[in-house]
């Protein structure tokens, strides 16, 4: 067997560890999954009317239309918590070290995590995707326009992964694992998700249009509700690609170096 088969094969049992770890802790499992579709019944159903009043003359089914893209991108950034929390559980009971001194791949130890994560973030992106439309969103975008987002979105969810992986690693306890990651998860918030920035106060309008969530947010909202796209494209995969390196290379110099 060659060395990417190795490789493969070893990933493919550390993922399925990955996965049967995270059936064990279902209330993690649970709020990575349920949190989104909350908040979109908390915005869309019951103050979709309130909110989106000065934005499409207050119908509900008109909101959820601009809403819904936001809810889904805070989806993806929600699921980093459980990622950063199970590496940091793995590296604090030691784990890690064990699985350092057989003979397995050394880069599998952290795919599993990777890739247990994103399918994690693709099942909770599907699942606000399927509310948000039995709740009356009726997105106008086309096949390659939903692709577009899709990629977006997977890019996006990639580079987050490997950030939480990272913090998973340099964190000493899982608590601290736990509460790092919530900076991310707390941006979406202070971006267009809810409202226009335009309509935010000028110091948190400059921070809202020029974090990462906003071009892509809008972006997504862009190709999902069938509007124009315009510069927002190009800095939301710069953003995405930015987090993606950064994430990486801080993972894997942390891991490189040696954990606890």
């Amino acid at each position: 067997m060659s060395t990417l088969t190795y490789t493969l094969t070893d990933s493919a049992t550390m993922l399925r560890r990955t996965l049967r770890h995270a059936l064990r802790y279902p209330a993690m499992l649970a709020a990575s999954l349920g949190v989104p579709v909350i908040l979109l019944l908390l915005f869309a159903g019951l103050l979709g009317r309130t909110l989106g009043a000065g934005i499409n003359g207050g119908h509900s089914g008109g909101y959820i239309e601009y809403v819904a893209p936001g809810i889904i991108l805070m989806g993806v950034a929600s699921g980093c918590m459980s990622t950063a929390v199970a590496v940091c559980v793995d590296l604090t009971e030691g784990i890690i070290n064990r699985f350092r001194t057989m003979a397995i791949s050394r880069a599998s130890l952290l795919t599993g995590h990777v890739v247990a994560s994103m399918i994690q973030t693709t099942v909770s992106t599907a699942l606000v995707v399927g509310v948000a439309l039995l709740m009356g969103w009726r997105p106008h975008g086309g096949p390659l326009q939903w692709l577009a987002a899709i990629g977006l979105l997977e890019l996006l969810a990639f580079g987050l992964t490997w950030l939480a992986v990272a913090i998973g690693l340099k964190s000493k306890t899982p608590e601290a694992a736990s509460n790092t990651p919530m900076l991310i998860q707390f941006l979406p918030f202070l971006g267009s998700a809810f409202v226009p920035t335009a309509s935010m106060p000028a110091g948190v309008r400059w921070f809202a249009e020029y974090q990462p969530f906003t071009p892509v947010n809008e972006t997504l909202r862009g190709l999902l509700n069938g509007g124009p796209v315009g510069h927002d494209a190009m800095i939301a995969v710069a953003w995405s690609v930015g987090i993606m390196v950064v994430g990486y290379a801080w993972a894997r110099a942390i891991f490189r170096r040696g954990v606890r």
